[in-house]
């Protein structure tokens, strides 16, 4: 499988991407399922880190389920391309066509825990999203648009009051700072 082999050649920066990393490959070898939300214990998602030409802002939606300001992204519902993932839901919760990764390799890995919520009127149970994430460039010139069923806003920040606008501490302290400081090795 492809993304077994990108996963397997991916570089972990810290001690959480390598325990993650081994994670996502025993959980992609083990269920034949895991890139659909048929599996309930834990399954694929992409997300972006959107940022603009100078690399010096970040593209952000107020999303509304952990009602705070994240990254783009969402479920791989069935598709194993995960790189088309995560562009389709930068369109698609932000409204912009003008984007394009900035490389094709894997940005970034993330184990992260989804609390059971309500989602169009139906329960969901507590759950794991094996998360990829890619660096994805954006014209912040481009007209932005919220997604009504997902998020409540879209806008772009300066790299440190991204962080600033999530009220998600976890995601703060260990993943957007981790984002933000990968970003030196692009510019």
């Amino acid at each position: 499988m492809k993304l077994i082999e990108q996963l397997e050649k991916y570089q972990p920066v810290n001690e959480q991407e390598e325990k993650d990393k081994s994670f996502i490959i025993s959980c992609l070898k083990q269920f034949d399922n895991i890139f659909s939300r048929e599996n309930n214990l834990a399954h694929m998602t992409a997300s972006a880190w959107v940022v603009n030409k100078t690399h010096d802002k970040v593209l952000m939606a107020y999303h509304n389920i952990y009602d705070s300001w994240s990254w783009l992204g969402g479920h791989a519902d069935g598709e194993t391309d995960l790189l088309s993932t995560a562009m389709r839901e930068v369109e698609e919760e932000s409204g912009i066509h003008n984007i394009h990764p900035v490389s094709d390799d894997i940005y970034s890995l993330e184990v992260l825990t989804v609390d059971g919520h309500i989602k169009r009127g139906e329960y969901v149970s507590s759950h794991l999203h094996l998360n990829v994430t890619y660096l994805i460039e954006a014209d912040e010139a481009e007209s932005l648009s919220i997604k009504p069923d997902e998020n409540s806003g879209v806008k772009w920040f300066a790299l440190d009051e991204a962080i600033k606008a999530s009220s998600e501490k976890w995601f703060r302290d260990n993943i957007y700072n981790k984002l933000n400081e990968k970003l030196k090795y692009f510019r």
